[in-house]
């Protein structure tokens, strides 16, 4: 196992100490470390990974130096057309260094979003011409070589990092400012909206909550469709969803996803009819993978939301306010509500026991007897 210190350290001494990108939960010490020890203005939180390879790709042209950017690999998907159409050899040229979390690893147990990001990681890489290192306890020798490669050849190389490669390091925690918690809110999101309705959740443990609570209340799980990857897109699905129903169609997204594709959300808005709901549950932070803060909490999402076309946006930090925004929406559509949560979740979580395929079959079984 690596310390994840004498790592963060060993890349500043190479000068490899601008970090940008999007947390993962196999990077979150490496991230808490970058947080912990790095100026707030070198270490960018990017709303999605291809800013990332935007953002060190400027920092690259403006002074000369490598900029660093972490990713899970499920987010491979978003630097595609950056890695190939800016950074790229036959384009620009620009070296990076890109450390990259192993999500789905061919003989390790994940989850089922990551089981086909593993298998293709490599490949993927080797499709776009980027040089790899997966590493290991020799991670000094491979970061000189990375930065050997990058000043000769002037092309991007990935670190590829295996589950538990680095030490623990604890993360910042935040203080509560609000009163509830993201699982009372959905508890009473869920007690609030009409039976015959349908939901779409975010990714991460909105979607675990979501799935526990129904559970516990001895309810099926047909009516929700648990988004389990593709961050950034429930919106997207949602709309899609309201489009072939007249039942109300609630889309609960989390500010990460929100913040990812957030134009999704506006051509989301400019299509829906009236069973559009969004409901957005902002903790300001990338809690499944570690905390890391997003700028949820910095920005006037009211009147965005509002300006990409929502005619009602409430908002709430209680549970009562909760229901009566809930209770708006139904008669106020397409509408939006904010709710804003403490960070944290239950230690005993689990994971939905009903597989994805599965969880769409039930719920088109579902819409066919409507």
């Amino acid at each position: 196992m690596i310390n994840t210190q004498e790592f963060y350290d060993y890349l500043n001494k190479k000068e490899l100490n601008f970090f940008v990108g999007v947390p993962d939960s196999l990077l979150k010490s490496l991230c808490s470390c970058i947080r912990a020890n790095s100026p707030i203005q070198n270490n960018i939180i990017a709303a999605n990974e291809g800013n990332a390879i935007g953002i060190a790709s400027g920092y690259h042209v403006s002074t000369g130096k490598f900029g660093v950017v972490y990713m899970q690999n499920s987010g491979l998907g978003n630097t595609v057309n950056p890695l190939l159409s800016l950074a790229d050899e036959d384009v620009y040229r620009i070296p990076m260094l890109l450390i990259i979390g192993w999500r789905g690893q061919p003989g390790v147990k994940d989850e089922p979003q990551h089981v086909k990001q593993g298998k293709v990681t490599l490949s993927l890489l080797d499709a776009m011409g980027i040089e790899y290192l997966i590493l290991d306890n020799d991670y000094k020798r491979q970061i000189n070589a990375c930065c050997q490669y990058m000043a000769e050849k002037g092309k991007p190389i990935a670190l590829i990092v295996k589950k538990g490669s680095f030490t623990e390091y604890k993360s910042i925690k935040s203080s509560p400012i609000y009163n509830i918690m993201r699982e009372e809110a959905l508890e009473s999101i869920i007690s609030c909206i009409e039976e015959q309705s349908f939901i779409v959740s975010t990714t991460g443990k909105t979607s675990r909550e979501i799935f526990e609570i129904r559970e516990k209340k001895g309810q099926g799980h047909a009516r929700d469709f648990l988004t389990v990857g593709s961050m950034g897109h429930t919106a997207s699905i949602a709309l899609g969803m309201s489009l072939g129903t007249d039942k109300n169609i609630y889309c609960i997204d989390g500010d990460g996803s929100f913040l990812m594709h957030m134009g999704g959300i506006g051509v989301a808005v400019k299509a829906a009819r009236e069973n559009f709901k969004y409901i957005l549950i902002n903790n300001g932070a990338h809690e499944s993978v570690g905390g890391q803060p997003t700028i949820g909490f910095d920005l006037d999402i009211e009147n965005i939301l509002k300006a990409m076309g929502f005619g009602n946006v409430y908002s709430a930090t209680t549970k009562e306010q909760v229901a009566k925004g809930i209770e708006s929406l139904k008669n106020n559509g397409p509408g939006a509500l904010i709710v804003y949560v403490n960070q944290g979740s239950r230690d005993d979580l689990g994971r939905p026991t009903v597989s994805p395929e599965q969880n769409k079959k039930d719920m088109m079984k579902l819409f066919e007897t409507i």
